[in-house]
């Protein structure tokens, strides 16, 4: 399966009550797809604010955008959680509606052991016949899945790649190590064109729902030996890759969007809106 070398983890529409907004999920994917130049979209990943998001609402996301995608782009799910009996379920109800691929939070708040992590992982491979994207992102989480241990991993056939926003050394380790067929995505956009000059494939990004054009020209000047371009791109960039993380996620992104014509509602709690002084500095960025 191959993902490709742009993805962006989706922000989920809300309408001025706090429920999904379809029309708006609609526009967006369209927007993803044929604006930014995405070759798959995460569902209900941590830009999509999964926590709060009811089972109901993740499968009902999961049917729609892979309708509305109707294989123009992959559809990855976002089923991971601290629990790996409900993450079996998920998953599998993912299967159903028909994604191309499951992406796997690790296990955060009960913080097990690195065997601990292995087994969890194992146990939702062998589950599903879909490929699996694992994602380590110890900011939020509280664990750090080791570059030992995702190895072991890539080991498991159906467990073809990682979103990693561990330090690029790891990441290093990583794609210089791991078989042929395992691929390696950055989550942290201002290291996406450094990961991939160290072996990594490419980008899980949140500025790709503004700057996505950008990005994919960025990463096809670098695999084009054209470096040069390929910096410059970065550092143009490079505002808004910080900028929308200034503010938690992905309430910075949900006003971008908005200031670019495409509005997508608020967030929800506990999340809360920018401020109108926060905005006015998103404004001058984007």
């Amino acid at each position: 399966m191959d993902f490709g070398r742009l993805i962006t983890a989706m922000a989920t529409p809300f309408d001025a009550d706090g429920a999904i907004d379809w029309e708006a999920t609609g526009r967006l994917i369209d927007h993803l797809i044929e604006v930014q130049q995405n070759d798959s979209i995460v569902i209900s990943g941590t830009t999509g604010e999964s926590p709060t998001l009811t089972e109901q609402e993740k499968e009902s996301l999961f049917r729609f955008a892979v309708e509305r995608a109707g294989g123009r782009a992959k559809i990855i799910a976002g089923t991971g959680s601290n629990d790996t009996a409900h993450t079996i379920h998920l998953t599998q109800v993912a299967e159903n509606c028909g994604v191309d691929g499951i992406l796997l939070v690790t296990p955060y708040y009960n913080k097990p052991n690195q065997e601990g992590l292995f087994q969890h992982y194992k146990a939702v491979a062998q589950s599903t016949s879909l490929p699996i994207m694992l994602y380590n992102v110890p900011s939020r989480t509280g664990i750090t899945m080791t570059a030992a241990t995702t190895l072991r991993l890539a080991e498991i056939p159906n467990i073809v790649a990682t979103k990693d926003c561990a330090p690029l050394d790891q990441l290093t380790e990583i794609a210089c190590q791991a078989p042929e067929h395992f691929r390696v995505y950055s989550g942290d956009d201002s290291a996406a064109l450094p990961a991939i000059a160290v072996g990594a494939y490419g980008i899980v990004s949140v500025a790709s729902h503004i700057v996505g054009s950008k990005m994919k020209k960025m990463i096809n000047a670098y695999l084009n030996g054209e470096v040069s371009t390929a910096a410059q791109l970065h550092a143009e960039c490079l505002p808004i890759f910080k900028g929308l993380f200034d503010y938690p996620s992905p309430a910075p992104v949900k006003y971008a969007l908005a200031l670019n014509g495409l509005p997508v509602g608020g967030v929800r709690l506990p999340l809360v809106a920018l401020t109108d002084e926060e905005g006015e500095y998103l404004r001058q960025l984007v």
